[in-house]
């Protein structure tokens, strides 16, 4: 790769290219557990469980997993939400050289039974709270055996004490048939003592599901060597960060690609501490970080807005705090500034795609935060920003266009979906399908998704801009733009807000508001008053669920 403007922006110790170890994240857990045996890996509640007892548990339910058939490039679907048993599973599926199919918890019985049959997966992994949900589906599927996790086998404390959010029939009792296993009983059958690999470097290691650009349910197929790659250039973007020294709450869920490498891999690898958090929301952060004093708190906005609107937050000891990670969604430059005067930590914003495994581009570690963007291409990724129409022409610096990469993260492609992959990966680059444009510095920026791009009387109008206009109102904590239908103008922009508590707004007030900050055209037309915005499963904003609210 030639020289890139991006790598004058690399903080000290950063390097533009790795020489890449071969080294999966299975051998990589091995590494640190002889390593760091002591230091803890995972932090359930108060249940520390160190890197030697978690290589001990991968090796056993290794074991269980050969014991019931599971061979080479099987499918093992993974259900769960963030507890231990997501980080055994996972690993001892890489193990043994099956492939882990991450799944959505919260999920309908429709979308898992087609997230099920479209992976071909054969065993799944999931809690006792979701078993007669998976037993009502289990025919329309390939399924032969559920293993089944209670959420409470790895608390240090009685069940009646964990986070309110428990409820008795989350904690069910599941009894075991020849189609059901209990996950601890099955475990302790087996030796925990060291395993050969059967995990190959160029082999598919997990199949994470994306909406994509078209809205299609795809698997995304990740090799180890994705995998291993992604995290090796997200480990060296942080150079004075030592092994088995940091801890990081985990707010996205392991199911999602930034839980999946950017917390999990990416301790793991370091030997660092997961503070699992099962259900993220601002008061258990505010919990944990009196409790189990982190390093790094990752989450979406939402968290840090609702960290902030939290009186308690700004009360806290913040000296354990180096540093915040912010993906999955646009974050506004008034939340960077607040969490930098209340903390002293600086904000990394990340950029990616499950397609990427996801790292992309981070706020350079040290160096210059710049609101708005997400920071540059981390080692050995390029970027190119080309027209929207063709693909082809690679727009001047400053003007928006498609944000296209190329690196050793990028898929392998979509499980059976050649068709599909084709579009996406072409000459050795992804399509994201994302608009974006570089500064003079090599910050990139995100203006908007494709498919999300307003047309209004001609005018190209980004939702992202307006939303961010919005964020920064004092009054406003929430706020999402569409595009809607229009007679006259092709489309109109239509604005969701939700008021901060105990603060009044009128519609007048907003549009009035974004008339002093943005062209007229880009101006919301309507505004609608909302208690909270629909979200994802990591709390990212759901636009389209807006639009087919409106559209009905």
């Amino acid at each position: 790769m030639e020289d890139r403007p991006w790598f004058k922006s690399y903080a000290n110790g950063v390097p533009k290219h790795i020489n890449f170890e071969q080294t999966t994240m299975s051998a990589a857990l091995s590494r640190s557990a002889e390593k760091f045996p002591v230091c803890p890996a995972l932090n359930y509640m108060g249940k520390r469980i160190s890197y030697r007892e978690l290589e001990g548990l991968v090796n056993a339910f290794s074991r269980a997993l050969i014991d019931l058939g599971v061979k080479p490039g099987d499918k093992v679907a993974v259900c769960l939400p963030n507890i231990p048993q997501v980080v055994i599973a996972d690993y001892a599926i890489f193990r043994i050289g099956a492939v882990c199919v991450q799944c959505n918890p919260l999920y309908t019985e429709r979308e898992l039974a087609f997230q099920l049959n479209d992976s071909d997966a054969k065993i799944i992994v999931t809690l006792t709270l979701l078993v007669p949900r998976i037993e009502k589906i289990i025919g329309q599927t390939g399924i032969k055996q559920i293993i089944a996790c209670h959420i409470h086998s790895y608390l240090p404390f009685p069940i009646k004490q964990i986070f309110p959010f428990v409820k008795k029939a989350m904690y069910r009792k599941v009894r075991p048939t020849g189609t059901v296993h209990i996950f601890k009983d099955i475990i302790r059958n087996f030796s925990t003592d060291g395993l050969p690999e059967s995990s190959r470097w160029d082999d598919v290691a997990a199949l994470i599901y994306t909406g994509g650009t078209t809205g299609v349910s795809k698997g995304v197929m990740l090799t180890h060597a994705n995998l291993s790659s992604n995290v090796q250039q997200f480990s060296a973007w942080f150079p004075d960060l030592k092994p088995g020294e940091e801890s990081l709450v985990g707010n996205f869920p392991m199911f999602h690609s930034a839980g999946f490498t950017a917390i999990q891999n990416f301790c793991i690898w370091k030997a660092y501490e997961i503070i699992l958090v099962p259900r993220p929301e601002p008061a258990i952060n505010i919990k944990i970080i009196k409790k189990y004093r982190p390093t790094f708190l990752p989450g979406v906005p939402t968290i840090f807005v609702g960290l902030l609107a939290d009186p308690e937050f700004k009360n806290l000891d913040f000296s354990s705090i180096k540093g915040f990670f912010s993906g999955a969604a646009p974050l506004a430059a008034d939340t960077i500034r607040s969490l930098k005067s209340i903390t002293g930590a600086d904000m990394c914003e990340v950029y990616g795609a499950t397609e990427t495994t996801p790292v992309v581009s981070v706020t350079p570690w040290g160096g210059a935060i710049k609101p708005g963007t997400v920071g540059c291409p981390v080692p050995d990724t390029d970027i190119r920003i080309v027209d929207v129409e063709t693909g082809k022409d690679i727009m001047p610096e400053g003007e928006p266009g498609e944000i296209i990469i190329s690196g050793p993260q990028v898929m392998k492609g979509y499980y059976n979906r050649p068709e599909e992959t084709k579009k996406a990966l072409r000459n050795g680059w992804y399509y994201s399908g994302d608009i974006g444009k570089f500064d003079e510095d090599g910050y990139l920026s995100i203006v908007d998704r494709k498919k999300d791009m307003i047309i209004a009387g001609g005018y190209n109008i980004y939702p992202v801009e307006i939303d961010g206009v919005l964020f920064d109102h004092p009054k406003i904590l929430e706020a999402c733009t569409i595009g809607l239908p229009d007679e006259y103008r092709g489309e109109t922009v239509k604005a969701y807000v939700v008021v901060k508590e105990g603060e009044n707004l009128t519609e007048e007030e907003v549009v009035t508001y974004c008339r002093s900050k943005l062209a007229a055209y880009k101006v919301p037309r309507s505004v609608e008053f909302m208690d909270e915005l629909p979200k994802s499963a990591v709390g990212k904003i759901l636009r389209r669920k807006l639009k087919e609210e409106a559209m009905k």
